[in-house]
Parts: structure tokens; C-alpha cells; sequence
């Protein structure tokens, strides 16, 4: 990847849509929001790595999910209840909640990790954008960097205050009636986060992306389900690639000319979409 050409452009060499590992690669003892899942997803060829961050009660920044702490630390307390020094001595546990040798990393181990490998997609940036912002240009990962917000005045404000450089993509269920307003602003716009629960949601529709590729932005879907309650892709996921058929998932997002997909399963998708061709 040429992080000094656009996204877009690197998207049009690519002929694909990028692959975003969410969390990283992760399972069996190897937790997620790791060093060693982010490294072994760029390993295994993902063009986006997604981190969650998150800041201890003394300023510390770290990369975890914020209120995953009952399920990947059971130590009693959140981070932000926690010094960075307890933090760094508390094991977390694999996925049959045994300790293991993995700590959560700090913002900093995590991009000086992912540093010129791959895009990073920063999720839960609109928890402190002046404070993270900051950490990713102490890092020297600017151009690597897609933040993420809604799309409500006071958090765009905080995006052109402390971001206006780093590549932004909106957070859009259904319909799009930003995309527009937002290249009029001094924010580096990239595209959506496209959020649907019905396959006839504009926002997944052709002449949206035809429009959205006319004007240089890019459309974002998630495969991934963290919460059967509320699929954020019509039901077209990692789960019933794998259990039912791919062409239902990850096909009908192929199909739809989208440029990225997030996913759990970042090899079985890479494998299905090069059998596809």
C-alpha cells in the first residue's frame, strides 16, 4: 500500500474491495484488540486493521473496547477506573477465560506497530478526538488513519477542530444526506459508513455508490455481528457466509461494488472473494 496516494486511489489499484480485520485476528488464546492479533492480521493480507481505544483514569491511552472488561479482564473495574500501571499488570483472559500472557497495549505500541502496514481504522474516536488525535501524529501515522463519528454538528466540529486532516468516515443508517454538506466542509471527507437493516436501504443501493465513486468516496459495510439484536448489514454477515452460503453475505455486499468490508473471518473472505475472482 502507497500511503502517499489517496485512499481512493489505492482503492482503484487494489480491484477489490479492502479488507478490514475487525479487532484485529483473534481466537482460541489469542485475544482480541492484541499486538499479536494485529500482527497476525496483517500477516494474513488485511488492508484496514480496526482498533477500539479507550483511556485509563490517568490519561493513558489504550487499545481495548470500552465495557468489554467484565468479559476480557474480570478484574472488577473498567479502565478508565484503572491506572495505566494496572492496566499493564492485568492478564487477559483467551476465549475460555484463562489468563494468559496478553496485556491490553497502549495507542502508541499498537500504531508504532501497524506504521506504514496498513490502513487503521481508529474506532471510539469521538471519546477524546483532541487527545487521540494528538497520539497519531506522535506516532507519524496521519496518512493511515480513518477516524470515524456521527454525523451531528457538535462532533463534526470537534473533526475539523482536532482532525480536519485525518480521512473521516460518517456513521449513515440508511440514507445518505450528508455526503454532499460534508465535502463543503473542512474535514478530509473519504465516505460512509453504510449502517442498513433492509436490502432496499438507499445507502446500499447502485445509483448511491455509482454516486458516491463519481464524487472520489468510498462506502464501508460491516460483515461482522457483535450483537444478533441489532445487524447492521440486512443480515448479509460473516455468519451465514459460513453456515449457509457466501453468496447471501459476502457475495451480495461484493455485488453491491462496495470498498470495504469489515469481517471476523479475514481468511475465509479473502479466500471466497479470490475464488469469486
Amino acid at each position: 500500500m502507497d500511503f502517499n496516494r489517496s485512499i481512493m486511489e489505492n482503492r482503484r489499484a487494489k480491484g477489490r474491495p479492502f479488507l478490514a480485520a475487525h479487532r484485529g485476528v483473534n481466537g482460541a488464546n489469542i485475544p482480541c484488540n492484541t499486538l499479536a492479533a494485529y500482527r497476525i492480521a496483517v500477516d494474513q493480507g488485511a488492508d484496514v486493521v480496526e482498533i477500539d481505544v479507550t483511556k485509563s483514569l490517568d490519561g493513558e491511552f489504550f487499545v481495548f473496547h470500552p465495557y468489554m472488561e467484565p468479559v476480557y479482564l474480570k478484574c472488577g473495574k473498567l479502565i478508565p477506573e484503572m491506572t495505566a500501571e494496572e492496566v499493564r499488570n492485568t492478564p487477559l483472559l483467551n476465549q475460555d477465560e484463562v489468563p494468559t500472557h496478553y496485556r491490553v497495549p497502549t495507542l502508541q505500541e499498537t500504531l508504532a506497530l501497524l506504521k506504514d502496514k496498513a490502513y487503521i481504522n481508529v474506532d471510539k474516536f469521538w471519546t477524546d478526538p483532541e487527545g487521540i488525535s494528538d497520539q497519531i501524529r506522535r506516532a507519524g501515522v496521519e496518512k493511515q488513519v480513518i477516524v470515524k463519528a456521527g454525523v451531528d454538528e457538535s462532533s463534526l466540529a470537534l473533526v475539523e477542530k482536532y482532525a480536519s486532516d485525518l480521512m473521516f468516515c460518517a456513521l449513515v443508517w440508511h440514507k445518505d444526506e450528508v455526503s454532499e454538506m460534508l465535502l463543503e466542509r473542512k474535514i478530509n471527507y473519504i465516505g460512509t459508513e453504510a449502517l442498513f437493516d433492509r436490502d432496499s436501504d438507499e445507502i446500499v443501493s447502485d445509483p448511491y455508490i455509482r454516486w458516491m465513486h463519481e464524487h472520489d468516496l468510498l462506502v464501508w459495510v460491516n460483515s461482522i455481528v457483535y450483537n444478533e439484536a441489532e445487524i447492521i448489514s440486512a443480515g448479509h454477515t460473516d455468519d451465514i457466509s459460513l453456515t449457509e452460503d457466501p453468496e447471501k453475505g459476502w457475495g451480495w455486499l461484493l455485488d453491491r461494488q462496495v470498498d470495504f468490508i469489515q469481517t471476523d473471518w479475514l481468511l475465509a473472505l479473502k479466500g471466497y472473494m479470490e475464488k469469486r475472482g
